[in-house]
């Protein structure tokens, strides 16, 4: 019954329910929910006390910095401390070869950095751009090392003319119990469009939607879900943005396939018609933002649990990169960053006003997102022997979002001046207090990479 640390009275919530209780730490673990127990304490009555989630897709590292010098802002510390003030306490880290770089170098190159930088636990997703047979034939031994999953894009110039090697590397997985992340967008489709706006004198930001439309994400969707129908293997969309892309993927499911699919705020919180603004090309990300018949499809689906997760797919620039007049349809940077204001704007905007229920939040950032990527029940959940990820919220407190609290060396937010209700107040991560009181107390290399299991099915 002595505790290194007792959480006290607070209001727990799982992906399966809610009641309230203490929970006794010991070392990294939760050793005892309810009953007595003694330790120095955290009062969290009055407080709602979730699992700390799991982003699985972020984008901390460049293997190489791009020929304009101009690379992301982030890397695995200032993500971290960004992640953790928002109630991330794992982060998915996407691993981008060198090229003629085989998996295992890759993966050890940002495994190195992650042991030095993280301050949040850290898995990472090799990505595949040359499914070669010495890239396949590793699979199997990144698998038995803990990294239970690849990624590819389907929007790379060179995907059509390698998609067998593609399709070899989705059955590979699938064999070996790991899950395969793909993007799904057309790349010919979005060729053709990008050259017709140029040609068109169209070559503005403004225009954006019209390069990446709604068609490409469909026909790379349902190429997906056939990969996933041919081999048996389980796919993870990435950052699905329209109501026709969800269809496609709630028809597969329907039929039993395994299809699992992800989504991130932006096209939860934005439309289109953000690209008219004057500084619209702050939103550009791929694919672009939609309509709010996908906004409201998007949201559906979150609640029905056909779509399983939620993520970031933080990829921070600073404002001025975003806003290079250089920058066009067919040359610019995509992403933004936004770990640390997720979670409180999906409850806010999300779980306040009756979209989803606050039990569905946590099943789509922490429960589902460990089991897809291996990490359930040490992750995800709060429960005896459960990791003491552990995240204390006050529902009730407002703040507005403003670019000099963005923690992201980004240093700025593109919801600045929203205001939002629903805030971590205490992040412990593994047991220890990491976010407290508006300030990370943690230090760089304390963050662990994690060995990962296999995908479990939903």
């Amino acid at each position: 019954m002595d505790m290194d640390l007792v959480i006290r009275g607070g209001e727990i919530v799982n992906a399966d329910g809610r009641f309230s209780a203490d929970i006794g730490i010991r070392g990294e673990k939760i050793v005892q929910i309810g009953g007595e127990m003694r330790g120095p304490e955290i009062d969290a009555r009055g407080r709602t006390v979730l699992p700390g989630a799991i982003d699985a897709h972020v984008h901390l590292t460049m293997p190489q910095v791009p020929e304009d010098g101009v690379a992301w802002a982030d890397d695995f510390t200032s993500g971290s401390e960004a992640a953790l003030a928002g109630g991330i306490t794992t982060i998915g880290n996407m691993t981008f070869l060198l090229p003629d770089e085989s998996m295992f170098a890759g993966l050890e190159r940002e495994a190195a950095l992650a042991r030095v930088e993280a301050i949040a636990d850290v898995i990472l997703h090799p990505v595949i751009g040359d499914p070669r047979q010495a890239i396949i034939d590793e699979i199997p031994e990144i698998v038995a090392a803990g990294h239970s999953d690849i990624k590819f894009f389907m929007s790379t110039p060179t995907f059509d003319r390698n998609a067998t090697g593609y399709l070899k590397a989705t059955a590979e997985a699938g064999k070996n119990g790991a899950l395969t992340l793909i993007h799904c967008e057309d790349y010919p489709i979005i060729e053709q469009s990008i050259e017709r706006l140029l040609a068109e004198g169209r070559e503005s930001l403004r225009n954006y939607p019209e390069s990446r439309p709604i068609i490409s994400e469909v026909v790379a969707t349902q190429r997906a879900v056939a990969f996933a129908e041919y081999t048996g293997a389980p796919v993870y969309i990435v950052h699905l943005s329209s109501r026709r892309a969800m269809e496609v993927c709630q028809e597969a499911q329907a039929r039993g396939a395994p299809v699992y699919v992800e989504t991130r705020p932006l096209y939860l919180h934005l439309t289109s018609e953000r690209f008219l603004e004057d500084d619209g090309a702050k939103y550009v990300g791929q694919p672009p933002l939609r309509e709010p018949e996908d906004v409201e499809a998007l949201w559906a689906a979150v609640a029905n649990g056909s779509l399983h997760t939620i993520c970031t797919d933080h990829a921070p620039w600073k404002l001025v990169h975003k806003l290079d007049p250089a920058l066009h349809v067919g040359n610019l940077r995509p992403g933004m960053e936004n770990l640390q204001t997720m979670l409180p704007m999906l409850y806010s905007l999300g779980v306040r006003t009756g979209k989803i229920t606050l039990e569905r939040m946590v099943q789509a950032t922490a429960t589902n997102v460990a089991k897809l990527f291996g990490l359930y029940p040490r992750k995800g959940t709060i429960a005896v022997g459960s990791d003491a990820d552990i995240v204390i919220w006050d529902l009730k407190e407002t703040r507005t979002i403003r670019d000099e609290d963005v923690l992201s060396r980004a240093g700025h937010s593109i919801y600045n001046g929203w205001e939002i209700t629903g805030w971590p107040i205490t992040t412990l991560r593994r047991g220890q207090v990491v976010y407290d009181n508006r300030r990370i107390v943690a230090k760089p290399g304390s963050g662990k990479l994690l060995p990962r299991g296999l995908t479990q099915a939903l």
